[in-house]
């Protein structure tokens, strides 16, 4: 055994730990966003706090805190979530370790434990996107098993202004889950009820609608929330219906859409940086037109 692991404490997060876990994912992310030259995923401190306040105290997110005993304070090193808000697929991440710890084992720890974590509540399967410009995490992930599965292109840009024929979209409401969850299903084989259920309450979700059938949803167009569509007309409705910025770093686009990604381009979003989607357990090939959240 290492003396690392002789003084590494792993716990489950509580709310009182957002402070420290937010200062640890911005200057985590900001670290390698900047030695490779791309844009932070969590520009200040405040948004790696808010970040971490969601995780933290969201029932449907389970946390794993990575403490370093040697020196009796059990200072906060590192954390890792999963989203638990699926009954059949378990995103992981954000994994962030202070870069002061990097090197010891910590991240592959708080990997490991969430895995476990997930194979205990028997999700058949587990999902994460990484950034691909990051030969560490990607190396770290692949021993562990994960498999890459495919290329996405995180876009940002003013919000596209287009109209697209026969398309409308509105506000999603309690009365849509069924329908949502039964594209979601067609599409990937399962729904992401739970997620939907958080945007539909936080009133950021949104249907579209070809004539009076509803043909694809967003649960909001940010780094955090997925979308899933029939077509590429019902996904560029959604995309053209943003009123704001997209949030965050952006809208996630699978790249091998190239259709989609082409349009993206000639409608003025710019490609921040490629990410790639990896997996363990099921995976289903998308029958369909989707958008991922930066965990699944």
């Amino acid at each position: 055994m290492t003396n690392t692991e002789h003084t590494l404490r792993l716990r489950p997060g509580v709310i009182d730990d957002a402070k420290e876990v937010g200062k640890i994912i911005f200057e985590a992310f900001s670290g390698i966003a900047d030695k490779h030259g791309f844009p932070r995923d969590f520009p200040t401190v405040d948004n790696g706090i808010n970040a971490a306040s969601f995780f933290l105290s969201n029932p449907g997110f389970y946390s794993v805190v990575a403490e370093d005993t040697e020196v009796g304070n059990n200072k906060v090193i590192g954390s890792n979530f999963l989203d638990e808000r699926s009954s059949i697929v378990a995103g992981v991440g954000p994994l962030t370790v202070d870069p002061k710890s990097q090197n010891k084992g910590v991240g592959r720890q708080l990997m490991s434990n969430v895995m476990e974590r997930a194979t205990s509540k028997n999700y058949p399967a587990i999902r994460l996107l990484q950034a691909s410009y990051h030969n560490r995490s990607l190396s770290l992930y692949a021993s562990l098993g994960f498999e890459i599965r495919e290329p996405i292109s995180n876009m940002q840009g003013r919000p596209i202004s287009a109209d697209i024929p026969g398309r409308s979209v509105r506000l999603a409401t309690e009365s849509d889950l069924e329908s949502c969850n039964a594209i979601c299903k067609s599409i990937h084989g399962h729904n992401r009820n739970g997620e939907l259920r958080d945007s539909i309450k936080q009133g950021i979700a949104k249907v579209v609608l070809h004539g009076d059938k509803i043909t694809g949803y967003t649960c909001g167009l940010t780094y955090f929330n997925h979308s899933v569509d029939f077509t590429n007309d019902d996904l560029k409705a959604l995309i053209a219906s943003a009123t704001d910025c997209y949030g965050g770093p952006g809208i996630l686009i699978p790249s091998r859409n190239t259709q989609l990604f082409r349009w993206c381009l000639d409608n003025g979003l710019r490609l921040a940086q490629q990410l790639t989607l990896m997996t363990v357990g099921m995976y289903n090939e998308p029958a369909g037109s989707y958008m991922p959240s930066i965990l699944y």
